[in-house]
């Protein structure tokens, strides 16, 4: 019996590639940093019974329409803006996503973002490394207290809650705004749901965790950065385009707030042109999920998916149940 054919658009980590190899015929093999064509990607989907693609590349209605084998795109992510999950339904192809395993991870980075724009560290390392360091002085590279301070969350859902419960151990009491109330754990600080406007104007700290849709694209424009104190930090690992960077950049060089901490961009891979002069922004490669643990978790996840839909049985993580 011959093996089901796997169209892969990009290297995972070497233990799923591996269990990759070993159950399915690869239509190709991806190469590192190597982006598909267009070309590549239709005569993968056009050869494949399952794919896995990735949060940058674009999964349109098109593209699925050339796939008449196709049974399952597994996205290597937990959101799924890149897909056109209508298009997949409407053809009876599963999409699945990789929710949970990345929480922590996520969350773990938010709060290096945080403390790295708070206490200038990336600032200080670039001095230390510089050989102009004159020593320890009084008044040397000030910045702010985050122990004590409001911790605002917009989108409080497994990684927002997750960032929350971490806000404890630095006596933060937490504002969110998200569509409806959720209970404050026994062990956490006290978790406060307000509107967005509330939490904005309230918040020392404000920590972006919401999906990409036509509702949240733009949610944080010059209206909102306007609402924040001149000495709140935004810090941004969802998705880039939830935030205006044109009304960013000029918020951070007008001091209408005192810095950000961004590890996903609006035109990813691109940064808006003076984002990367400005001391005050803390800039990541999209890092939320890159641990090597983390990202295998993701991709055995895919394999699961994958072996379940192609075996007759219920996706692990469905994002379109009724495919």
């Amino acid at each position: 019996m011959s093996r089901p054919t796997l169209y892969i658009t990009r290297p995972l980590p070497a233990p799923v590639m591996t269990a990759l190899r070993e159950r399915y015929t690869l239509v190709s093999e991806p190469v590192e940093n190597q982006i598909p064509t267009g070309d590549d990607q239709r005569r993968g989907f056009a050869q494949a019974d399952a794919v896995i693609c990735t949060l940058a590349d674009p999964i349109t209605d098109e593209l699925l329409a050339a796939a008449p084998r196709l049974k399952i795109v597994a996205n290597y992510a937990v959101g799924y803006n890149n897909i056109d999950v209508a298009a997949a339904t409407r053809r009876g192809i599963v999409v699945t996503n990789t929710p949970d395993v990345l929480t922590d991870a996520t969350a773990d980075l938010t709060w290096a973002l945080i403390l790295a724009v708070a206490r200038r560290v990336t600032e200080g390392d670039r001095w230390a490394r510089s050989g102009q360091w004159p020593g320890w002085a009084p008044t040397q590279m000030l910045g702010t207290d985050v122990t004590g301070k409001t911790l605002g969350i917009i989108g409080m859902g497994r990684i927002g809650q997750a960032v929350a419960l971490r806000a404890q151990g630095f006596r933060m009491p937490v504002l969110y705004a998200g569509r409806r109330p959720c209970s404050t754990p026994p062990s956490a600080t006290t978790w406060t749901h307000r509107p967005l406007e509330e939490v904005l104007t309230q918040s020392d700290f404000v920590s972006l965790h919401v999906p990409l849709s036509e509702a949240t694209r733009h949610l944080i424009g010059s209206r909102e950065l306007a609402m924040m104190k001149s000495t709140a930090f935004l810090i941004n690992t969802s998705r880039g385009p939830v935030i205006d960077e044109t009304a960013l950049l000029a918020a951070l060089r007008q001091g209408t707030i005192a810095g950000a901490g961004l590890d996903v961009y609006e035109r990813e891979p691109l940064i808006t042109a003076g984002l990367e002069t400005l001391p005050n922004v803390v800039l990541l490669p999209h890092l939320g999920s890159a641990t090597q643990q983390i990202r295998i978790k993701m991709g055995m996840l895919c394999v699961e998916n994958i072996a379940a839909v192609l075996g007759g049985r219920p996706p692990l993580n469905p994002v379109n149940r009724e495919a």
